[in-house]
């Protein structure tokens, strides 16, 4: 018999009144059975331009999901989403799905890249620099996009997330602080953000020498934009704990503040590709009902039949991810025709440790393993890099220890 799940909205009454539980309740014998589809759901953007250099042969662009009926003599409500990857990697196909499902409601919905670490060599600073000259630039060309400059909203997943926030708190993280533009959001759409950086906060080490400047949490102030706010209670990067005081800060310094707080939900829930179908679609009506409250957007939202539209043009278009779940079948290895070498078998120390510290190494080749082996027992060797999204390491404590 299919699982079906349920899903419990808790309202705490506090003296923080806008902190909502959500709580999924799942049959406790119950596998993972999640609807999950690739985050992309087939789609890609309209138009891509570019939007600022940042260096010499570096330039970043945008990508443009329009809604139906658009003109560019429209003065549509934007919004703009900064992928996740813990500054370090990621990419804007992150939010193409969810980008679509807004452009579906009347928006011109933008993902933005943003320098990284393994791309361009970049610190975090560099990240926020970046998100806030994607403002400006959609601020300063809102005719010619056919954007409602007054109401252009900035989201973002994780470190995504964080520049979302920081382009809004953070003021004096600024590439060219003499611009005339003003690179404020109208809104705030941030889906488990790291907006803790200082020295019990996420990535506090790389930005140690300016974290008071970079750090959302402590740059809150009145005069904020409305922000909505996504989370789990298993999430690895930021302690619950963290998200109360976020969201006390903004309430006692007078801003709208909403923060969901989900159940038993990891890092990066909101995605289809992570948390599944019902999630995805809870997490999009609360976003929608938010931008209707804060009069960007109109009428109702029209989430649950856009998915299943989304879904069946996904499988149409053969673009859509298997659920993790489900193993790929091992392609048959065709036969070379140059006999190969046998290699002899390397005995490493790590291949005769079990339980947790092996499974923290199922991810790495032999040599690396070896490596991380050393370091983590027998406190040998240096670790000189761990690349890597922070939703996709779930091995990383064990290096970083």
């Amino acid at each position: 018999m299919k699982k079906v799940f349920t899903l419990k909205v808790l309202v705490l009454i506090s003296l923080v009144p806008s902190i909502v539980l959500s709580a999924q309740e799942k049959p406790a014998s119950e596998a993972d059975s999640r609807e999950r589809y690739g985050w992309t759901l087939g789609y890609e953007p309209d138009r891509v331009v570019d939007y600022y250099n940042p260096k010499q042969n570096i330039t970043l662009d945008m990508g443009i999901f329009f809604p139906a009926q658009y003109t560019r003599h429209d003065k549509r409500p934007c919004i703009i989403f900064f992928f996740g990857g813990g500054w370090t990697g990621g990419d804007q196909s992150q939010f193409y799905g969810i980008s679509k499902y807004f452009a579906s409601r009347g928006m011109v919905a933008i993902t933005a890249e943003y320098r990284t670490h393994n791309k361009h060599n970049a610190i975090p600073r560099n990240c926020v620099e970046d998100g806030r000259q994607a403002v400006r630039y959609v601020r300063q060309h809102a005719a010619e996009l056919g954007i409602d400059p007054q109401k252009i909203a900035v989201g973002g997943g994780s470190a995504g997330g964080h520049v979302a926030a920081a382009v809004a708190m953070c003021p004096t993280i600024d590439a060219k602080p003499k611009s005339t533009i003003s690179s404020m959001p109208n809104a705030l759409v941030l889906f488990n953000p790291v907006y803790n950086n200082g020295p019990k906060g996420y990535g506090h080490s790389r930005v140690a020498e300016y974290w008071e400047d970079i750090s959302p949490y402590h740059n809150i102030r009145k005069g904020l934009p409305p922000t909505i706010v996504f989370f789990g209670t298993n999430d690895s990067c930021v302690p619950v704990a963290q998200v109360n005081d976020f969201q006390d800060a903004m309430v006692h310094a007078n801003n709208i503040s909403t923060t969901y707080i989900y159940d038993d939900e990891k890092h990066g829930f909101f995605h289809i590709s992570k948390g599944g179908r019902r999630m995805f679609e809870d997490v999009l009506q609360k976003a929608d009902a938010f931008l209707v409250k804060q009069k960007i957007l109109t009428d109702t939202d029209q989430v649950k039949p856009w998915t299943a539209q989304a879904i069946a043009h996904a499988e149409e278009s053969s673009q859509v991810k298997r659920p993790r779940e489900q193993k790929r079948k091992p392609k048959k290895k065709q036969a070379s025709k140059v006999k190969a070498e046998v290699a002899a078998p390397v005995d490493y120390p790590w291949q005769n440790v079990t339980g947790s510290l092996q499974q923290n190494w199922f991810e790495l080749h032999d040599g690396l393993k070896n490596s991380q082996y050393l370091f983590v027992v027998e406190k040998k060797g240096t670790v000189a890099f761990v690349g890597g999204s922070i939703t996709g390491m779930p091995w990383r404590k064990k290096v970083m220890e």
